[in-house]
C-alpha cells in the first residue's frame, strides 16, 4: 500500500471545499485502488486541509485510477482547487509503527490461537451437511493457512501476504464456488461455536469485533463467488480492528 498526502491552503470558501469533496468522494469510495481516505482540517489554522488516500500502490494510482472511467468525475468535482494545493505526494509506510493497546491478534492469543480455531472449526464443517460440500476436496493444509489469513487480518504478522500470496490467493478460493447464504450463515455459525469451543475471548469488546469482520468478510465472499462476479483482483489483505469499542482492562 501507498499513502497519498494532498494539502490544501483555503483562502475563502472552506465550507464550497468540503461539500465538493463530499462529492469527490463518491468516486474514491467506487475506486478499487482505494482502500480508505479522509479529509483533515487543521486546527490551529482552519484553511489549511490535508486529504489523505491509502491506495493499493502508487501505480495503482496513477495507472488505475486516474487512467480509469471514475477519474474525471472526481475531477471536475474538485477542479476549482487544484490550485490550492501545496503539496501532493506519496508516502511509504516504515518499520515504525504501533497500536494504542493490543491488537485483535495479541488479546486473542497469538497465532496459536487462530490455528486451535481453524482445526476445530474444520473438523465441524467437513461434518457438516449444509457447508460441508464445499470442501469436499479440501487441501489439509487448509486450516493451518486460514489460521494465516485470520491472524494477519487481526493484526498478527503479514505471513499470508508473504507467504502465500496475500489476497489475491484467498479470493482464488473463492471464484466460481456460488455459495449461497444459507451456507454463508452455517459458515459464520459454526465458526462461532468454535471460537467457543477453544476459548477465544468472549468478553463484548473482541467478539463484537471478531464478528463483524467474519460478517463483512463472509459476505464480500458470497458476493465474490457468484457467477459473473468481477472482484477486483489486487487488494491488501484487510487489517481489522477494535472499532468504536476498545479493550476492556478494567
Amino acid at each position: 500500500m501507498t499513502v497519498e498526502y494532498i494539502r490544501y491552503r483555503i483562502d475563502g470558501d472552506t465550507a464550497g471545499f468540503e461539500q465538493a469533496y463530499a462529492r469527490a468522494a463518491d468516486y474514491l469510495a467506487r475506486a478499487p485502488q482505494c482502500v480508505d481516505y479522509e479529509l483533515s482540517r487543521c486546527a490551529e489554522e482552519p484553511s489549511a486541509y490535508i486529504l489523505r488516500i491509502t491506495w493499493t500502490s502508487a501505480e495503482d494510482h496513477l495507472k488505475g485510477f486516474r487512467g480509469g472511467d471514475l477519474f474525471p468525475g472526481f475531477l471536475a468535482a474538485i477542479r476549482d482547487y487544484v490550485p490550492a494545493i501545496e503539496e501532493m505526494r506519496h508516502y511509504e509506510p516504515t518499520s515504525v509503527r504501533g497500536t494504542a493497546g493490543p491488537t485483535l491478534y495479541e488479546w486473542a492469543g497469538g497465532a496459536a490461537a487462530f490455528e486451535r480455531l481453524t482445526e476445530r472449526f474444520y473438523e465441524k464443517v467437513v461434518a457438516d451437511d449444509v457447508v460441508g460440500p464445499l470442501f469436499a476436496h479440501m487441501d489439509p493444509g487448509h486450516p493451518r493457512h486460514v489460521a494465516m489469513w485470520l491472524s494477519e487480518v487481526f493484526g498478527g504478522p503479514a505471513r499470508y501476504t508473504s507467504e502465500r500470496g496475500g489476497y489475491a490467493h484467498m479470493l482464488g478460493h473463492h471464484l466460481g464456488k456460488a455459495i449461497t447464504e444459507p451456507q454463508r450463515r452455517r459458515w459464520v455459525t459454526l465458526l462461532a461455536d468454535a471460537a467457543d469451543e477453544v476459548g477465544l475471548p468472549d468478553d463484548p469488546e473482541f467478539r463484537a469485533a471478531f464478528m463483524g469482520y467474519i460478517e463483512w468478510g463472509t459476505r464480500l465472499a458470497l458476493a465474490n463467488s457468484q457467477p459473473g462476479a468481477t472482484p477486483p483482483a489486487e487488494a491488501p489483505v484487510p487489517r481489522w480492528g477494535w472499532g468504536v469499542a476498545p479493550p476492556y482492562t478494567g
